[in-house]
């Protein structure tokens, strides 16, 4: 049975400060079960973020790391695997001391997921540390975990009584994507958390949302004044959120197969980068209101089409990436050479309010790109009139504010500038905010944030079921459009996608930003 929703909705600082101390807050007394924990995202991710979190003094002393898996490891076995992990990729500096605290509360338990003497020693577990470690019943389980087996997961802790606190505890379930593969399929795995899981107990992880830059949209749009009066249809053009990336499926041919570039993406990153730009501002920065604002914008989203001319897909061939050559996609080991599934997706929204009526929204996503990047560019409109001969303008393109989640992260604004000399001409210049050369502090990994919220039950930067189900109905369709309709358009690695994303642009006069 599901535990009753007691979640109360009060306004959190989406910074997580201290409002009277500017300190960051620890987390209580608890402990996290790592399910998948052999995998690469715990290796590379979760368990360096854990040190991390722990060497700056953001985790309880008594903080017990449990992980689950097939692996016939001893706690010492499993000890020597995080600590490889920490060492290769932990961003803070190896601490010998941190370490030890750390390592006394990890412990391994082997089994699969329908095993039920598995997890009842993992229950049993669970306790003994309640008891020797205080972690005082407070526990949140990570299904690092592919979506099949979320329903065994979820059961088996409800079956074992993990799943439901007692007064004064709290259990929660922290869930990697993708979660799902269309909205049909959303909605069962959502309606099988739910039934052991309240939604307030459910953190649906997007690492994009704990990204210091992504974070930043908010501050940009409501701390600020000058942004808020253009924001909106009478000035903006259009806007072209992107993701590119320079590698290749390296390895996870079976994995990707049959998901790609859409569902992996725009499904769920994407979109959530577009209800940030496009939301109207909260009344607070509770998880409730900031959810219901993000809500309306995807509420309000629609696909453009027709889809042959306002969608793109593609696969790479081989090509260069820089100096080293590649090898194209249907030659990546373990990869179908029938396959339709697309390495570069690129589709236009609309969203039906007041504020963005009649503003295209392109979202473009790929591997082997030209280069490794993720921004949000605002375009806006040309002037109405301008007192300027056409050829002393000719050089200048339409003003822009640009966001850049990664790398590079800052923002950027455009705009047109007079040459230097006794003629009259106006050119584009651009103007950088930069977080590296503007602060001093480091930012911290994205899933040091996402967990530490999770402990903390923080729930601001975790999408709701509605969200996911609500992004999976916009994409839909054009998913099904594409299922219909053969093979993706070739395009060479190293090149910024196939013709039809350019063409998409073009026939509304429009051209794609080059980053």
């Amino acid at each position: 049975m599901a535990q009753p929703d007691t979640h109360e909705n009060t306004p959190i600082n989406p910074l997580r400060l201290n409002d009277d101390t500017r300190l960051p807050r620890i987390a209580g007394p608890s402990g996290l079960v790592i399910f998948g924990v052999t995998g690469d995202l715990a290796r590379k991710k979760l368990l360096p973020a854990l040190y991390d979190l722990a060497n700056r003094g953001l985790l309880p002393a008594g903080f017990t790391l449990i992980g689950f898996g097939r692996r016939e490891w001893s706690k010492q076995d499993f000890e020597g695997y995080v600590r490889e992990a920490v060492e290769k990729s932990a961003r803070t500096r190896f601490n010998d001391n941190v370490w030890e605290r750390l390592a006394e509360g990890m412990h391994f338990v082997q089994g699969a997921f329908d095993h039920d003497e598995a997890f009842d020693s993992l229950a049993q577990l669970t306790r003994e540390m309640d008891a020797t470690r205080g972690t005082a019943g407070n526990w949140a389980y990570y299904l690092s975990v592919p979506p099949e087996y979320f329903s065994d997961v979820v059961n088996q802790l409800d079956r074992t009584g993990m799943a439901t606190p007692s007064e004064d505890q709290w259990r929660r379930v922290v869930i990697e994507k993708p979660f799902g593969h269309d909205a049909a399929s959303a909605r069962e795995l959502n309606e099988v958390v739910n039934q052991v899981f309240p939604e307030s107990s459910v953190f649906r992880i997007d690492h994009y949302l704990g990204k210091e830059t992504v974070q930043n949209i908010l501050a940009l749009r409501f701390a600020n004044q000058m942004f808020e009066p253009i924001w909106n249809a009478n000035y903006i053009d259009h806007v072209q959120i992107t993701m590119a990336e320079e590698i290749g499926l390296g390895g996870r041919a079976g994995y990707y197969d049959g998901i790609g570039a859409a569902r992996d993406v725009i499904q769920n990153h994407l979109m959530q980068l577009l209800a940030l730009i496009a939301m109207e501002e909260p009344a607070s920065f509770s998880p409730r209101q900031l959810k219901a604002e993000k809500i309306k914008v995807l509420r309000a989203t629609y696909p453009v089409g027709p889809f042959d001319r306002t969608t793109a897909r593609g696969q790479y061939t081989a090509g260069w990436q820089g100096s080293t050559k590649v090898l194209g996609l249907r030659e990546e080991e373990g990869f179908d050479p029938a396959s339709t599934t697309e390495t570069f997706a690129a589709c236009t929204l609309q969203i039906n309010s007041r504020r963005w009526a009649g503003v295209p929204f392109y979202l473009r996503t790929g591997k082997r790109l030209g280069r490794r990047v993720t921004e949000i560019a605002l375009v806006l409109k040309r002037p109405p009139y301008q007192p300027f001969q056409a050829r002393q303008t000719q050089s200048m393109t339409n003003n822009a504010v640009v966001l850049r989640i990664q790398p590079d992260e800052g923002v950027l604004m455009r705009f047109g500038s007079k040459v230097p000399g006794s003629t009259l001409e106006v050119r584009d210049v651009n103007m950088n905010f930069s977080y590296s050369e503007a602060f001093t502090e480091k930012s911290p990994e994205a899933y040091e944030r996402l967990i530490l919220d999770a402990l903390l039950d923080e729930s601001s930067l975790f999408p709701t079921n509605e969200e996911v189900e609500y992004s999976w109905d916009i994409l839909d369709p054009i998913l099904n459009y594409w299922a219909d309709n053969g093979q993706p358009e070739e395009y060479e690695a190293g090149t910024w996608g196939p013709p039809s994303a350019d063409r998409m642009l073009a026939a509304e006069g429009r051209v794609w930003r080059r980053p």
